[in-house]
């Protein structure tokens, strides 16, 4: 494995111009008041935050655009995993748009969600096995070299992974630069995989740091901008489909061991609530709230679960 100056200039060039859209973003959104709402049964700290403007991933999909107009022809592996980053964020655009656009409070309605999340979801995975013609065979982690093929089981699990996945970075995105910070963790790992075996993903992988780098520096506690669904559910996209391009949907639990985390939470909280009647196992989900209800600051929160994600990374190279 050896990196070349070409080899980044993906990076950069996601930097320069996820830099520049942030930066004519945020005026713009404050303008037309596209602001962050906080729920007043949440966490207390997060109430001055209301009034920041949000659907930042639209910066972060800006990046990403031109990397991709650039390399997809070159590199025409990236293609699928293209189809859940912007298939994803623009389901989040679309409930991003009606909660602070048109403030329908709910954006969108569950089972709307849903069925657009399994469109895209179908539409990866047809793309992935008839066009491209990956297998849907998956490495076990610490077992070098071996894998295991599900047959036609491969297809339902593809969908509970990718869905998961996507919703898991979405409950990340909470806490001023968790989600940017942690996802930039996952991209070096799949870059750093993907040259170790082919680099025909680098050119997204790199190019998805180095948006979330430039978006980091307004994102970073205190925030001047979140990112939205738009940005979340892409960054989910990306994971998922980076890690089908490489055959490595069972290192996301271990690798994104943050985003499986926050999903986890919610669901047991949930469940927990319902089955006792009102009852709680966390101060609040998902579980970057609980932390916060512990004494964590935002910034010791954004530290500790990117070391985490760093560390497990580490242990999966």
């Amino acid at each position: 494995m050896s990196l070349k100056l070409t080899d980044v200039i993906p990076m950069f060039l996601a930097f320069f111009v996820t830099a520049v859209s942030t930066g004519l973003l945020i005026p713009f959104l404050t303008r037309k008041k596209v602001d962050q709402t906080e729920r007043e049964e949440g966490v207390k700290s997060h109430l001055k935050k209301k009034g920041t403007p949000t659907m930042g991933g639209l910066a972060i999909l800006a990046g990403l655009l031109a990397v991709s107009l650039v390399y997809v022809w070159k590199n025409p592996a990236i293609a699928p995993i293209l189809i859940l980053i912007f298939g994803f964020g623009l389901i989040g655009f679309f409930d991003d748009f009606l909660k602070v656009v048109l403030h329908r409070s709910d954006g969108l309605i569950a089972w709307q969600k849903l069925i657009l999340e399994f469109i895209v979801t179908g539409g990866f995975l047809f793309y992935l096995v008839k066009v491209a013609g990956v297998s849907m065979e998956m490495l076990v982690p610490f077992n070098t070299g071996a894998s295991i093929n599900l047959g036609w089981l491969a297809i339902p699990f593809a969908f509970i992974v990718i869905l998961a996945t996507v919703n898991g970075v979405n409950f990340t995105d909470g806490v001023d630069g968790l989600a940017s910070t942690v996802t930039i963790v996952v991209a070096l790992f799949f870059t750093i995989v993907s040259m170790k075996m082919n680099g025909e993903i680098t050119p997204v992988t790199f190019a998805v740091a180095g948006a979330l780098m430039a978006f980091l520096l307004f994102n970073a506690y205190p925030a001047k901008i979140f990112m939205g669904d738009t940005g979340s559910l892409a960054l989910g996209g990306f994971v998922a489909g980076a890690a089908y391009m490489m055959k490595m949907p069972l290192y996301i639990p271990i690798v994104g061991f943050i985003y499986a985390f926050e999903l986890l939470s919610v669901a047991m909280q949930v469940s927990y609530f319902k089955l006792t009647h009102g009852k709680r196992i966390f101060k609040m989900t998902p579980i970057h709230h609980h932390f916060e209800l512990c004494g964590w600051s935002e910034v010791r929160i954004v530290a500790v679960f990117s070391v985490l994600t760093a560390l497990l990374s580490f242990l999966m190279i």
